[in-house]
């Protein structure tokens, strides 16, 4: 944990090391929580007590493009053993990309202990930690949880085009050939899911990996991080700022990383994202 204090984040409690995690696989007040974009990971090996939460299946309405209600969330948690006061710990593959925005819909219905293990699925396979099949299962408790609030860190495609030229930033954290318009999706991606290709006007581009160290997924330091935000592309923290990507995943990332390592007040995640905004009719697009 030395190591993650000394990288001068202003929220360094919100992450933990490897270490803290294999130190605090037996202790109650704890939930290990596995979010991968691949679904085939957890169930092949998964750090001993972690349950699955899946972005699709456990988040999401299963009707409406909308994350889970209150009776949901409660439902969920419930499922995997967890109160208010559980100090749940995110983790999974692709530098903790999903793992994060599991952990931003976790803040949209206000669950302030929850953390990230820095480096995720990687780091801890890189180190030879053990992995397991055996899914665990845990008393249900009872969560109350409040209606959920979207206020604070989300926004939707009607109050981004009111704030378009007011002086809001917006961070298209895509790669470089969706935000030019030449890919609708990342390139390894089948090219799906939206009518026209670009970005939102005035948005500046930084693909969201860059915020991740690729030889083992942890976190850039707060330096490297005001490097690239601060230095390369301008941005302050008494900006407003908006983190957008193709359906909201990539953005939490991001929002995670301007939010709780840079200590950013105000930063929203659009996660209609290009898909909404691409697929809208008469809304501006940059190419």
């Amino acid at each position: 944990m030395a190591d993650i204090e000394a990288r001068g984040y202003a929220h360094p409690e919100v992450l933990v090391s490897t270490d803290w995690v294999a130190q605090h696989l037996d202790d109650p007040s704890i939930r290990i929580i596995e979010s991968n974009e691949d679904p085939l990971l957890y169930p092949s090996g998964h750090i001993p007590g972690a349950v699955q939460v899946d972005w699709a299946a456990d988040l999401n309405d299963p009707l409406r493009r909308d994350y889970l209600d209150r009776a949901g969330f409660e439902k969920l948690a419930s499922r995997i053993g967890i109160t208010p006061e559980t100090t749940v710990v995110f983790y999974g593959d692709k530098n903790n990309w999903w793992a994060c925005y599991a952990f931003w819909v976790f803040q949209l219905f206000g669950h302030k202990n929850a953390k990230i293990m820095d480096g995720g699925r990687l780091k801890w396979e890189k180190e030879g930690r053990p992995l397991v099949r055996e899914v665990p299962t845990y008393p249900p408790t009872q969560y109350q949880a409040p209606e959920r609030d979207d206020s604070r860190i989300r926004i939707f495609r009607d109050e981004v085009l009111k704030k378009l030229g007011t002086g809001v930033k917006l961070v298209d954290v895509r790669s470089p050939q969706e935000y030019s318009g030449e890919r609708t999706h990342m390139p390894e991606y089948p090219q799906e899911g939206v009518l026209r290709g670009g970005h939102i006007p005035g948005a500046r581009n930084v693909p969201w990996a860059r915020a991740a160290n690729p030889e083992d997924g942890t976190f850039k330091s707060a330096a490297e991080l005001k490097a690239i935000y601060e230095q390369e592309q301008g941005l302050s923290p008494s900006d407003e700022v908006i983190a957008y990507c193709r359906i909201g995943e990539r953005s939490s990332h991001t929002w995670f990383v301007l939010t709780y390592l840079l200590g950013y007040p105000n930063v929203r995640n659009y996660d209609g994202s290009w898909t909404e905004w691409g697929n809208s009719v008469g809304v501006p697009i940059e190419r």
